[in-house]
């Protein structure tokens, strides 16, 4: 073999080498896109063991969520307060979130606009429940008034309807939903802003009634009490799970406005297991007629919101909400199944 036909050979050997190194680097390349258009692994959901998140209790239970995920594997954690919910969303640890507003608003803000609400949830559903010989909201005055937590929507609340009436001495307390239940129980409350089935608890087994309905606070008793939030990172590594998800929400929602009876055994069923308690038939009933289940984060209400923080002295400034919503996802899944887009007000838009 001459010395040139022999060169000729290694120069073809080394390209068909360098070729297929350089396949090889993109296929590894490809691989993150793949992975991507496959979905992840897993879907972190967390949502609260209260009926203000029913939709949540239900998509789970009944596998609507799993039904539209297809090989994507759902891990559900369960929180009492919405602050423990937002700290594991920002540390990463949880994907999508049901939660009250006022922290969905934190968690917004908290994030640097790197958490996101992507659908409501609940209307309504929250009650200001007293004792019985307080007949107006005059005589909070001095009174020990309990909430669920810190800067959660209901403390938003009361500490705004203390201010607006200028209300001197009202004495507000932080209680897990059951310790309050105890507290009033024991008289060491006399009452407590509380979402369902907490208000109605307090109302038919503990003898409370209701002072204050927070629909009559609102146009048309509308309000947004439960709202899911998602890591922006998650939503646009992977819309398509999180549409899938929310396919899962509206699916849910509308199998319980037809399954009346089943959706609140469900829910009940989940309570037992969450809790070791469930309800009474009549709490149950009770809590289910003060709310709507609804896709609708009615987003008209945010800026509100935003300005119930600042009234209520818990943020000095009302936040900026543009770029709040990203209803997209949403949107495209009520598109799915047929149903009418849903308003963002503005709030889609930085």
């Amino acid at each position: 073999m001459s010395t040139t036909r022999t060169l000729r050979l290694l120069a073809a050997a080394t390209a068909a080498l360098a070729l297929a190194a350089g396949c090889s680097r993109a296929d590894s390349g490809n691989a993150p896109k793949q992975a991507q258009a496959q979905g992840p692994a897993e879907v972190r959901l967390g949502y609260f063991p209260n009926v203000t998140h029913a939709p949540a209790i239900i998509g789970h239970k009944k596998d609507f969520y799993t039904k539209e995920l297809g090989s994507a594997k759902l891990s559900v954690t369960n929180f009492n307060a919405g602050p423990e919910e937002v700290n594991a969303l920002l540390g990463k640890s949880l994907d999508i979130g049901f939660i009250g507003s006022g922290p969905a608003i934190n968690a917004y803000t908290k994030s640097n606009g790197t958490i996101q609400l992507v659908s409501g949830a609940v209307s309504a559903g929250a009650q200001l429940v007293t004792k019985p010989e307080i007949t107006s909201v005059d005589q909070l005055t001095g009174k020990n008034i309990a909430t669920p937590s810190l800067g959660n929507t209901q403390d938003v609340s009361l500490k705004k309807l203390v201010k607006e009436k200028n209300l001197s001495g009202v004495k507000i307390t932080n209680l897990d939903n059951p310790k309050t239940l105890d507290a009033f129980r024991k008289g060491e409350l006399d009452g407590a802003w509380l979402p369902e089935p907490w208000s109605s608890r307090l109302v038919l087994d503990a003898g409370a009634k209701v002072l204050l309905d927070e629909k009559s606070l609102w146009p048309d008793g509308r309000f947004p009490t439960t709202v899911i939030i998602v890591r922006q990172e998650f939503l646009q590594q992977y819309p398509q799970t999180v549409q899938a998800i929310l396919r899962g929400h509206v699916n849910a929602i509308e199998w319980a406005k037809g399954n009346d009876a089943d959706a609140k055994k469900t829910v009940n069923d989940a309570l037992k297991e969450l809790t070791g308690n469930a309800l009474s038939q009549p709490v149950l009933d009770s809590s289910f007629k003060a709310i709507e289940l609804t896709t609708d984060p009615i987003a008209s209400t945010f800026p509100q919101l935003a300005k119930d923080s600042v009234t209520a002295g818990i943020v000095k400034s009302a936040a900026d909400l543009k770029g709040f919503l990203d209803l997209a996802a949403l949107n495209e899944a009520l598109k799915a199944t047929g149903k009418p887009a849903v308003d963002a007000a503005g709030l889609d838009k930085k």
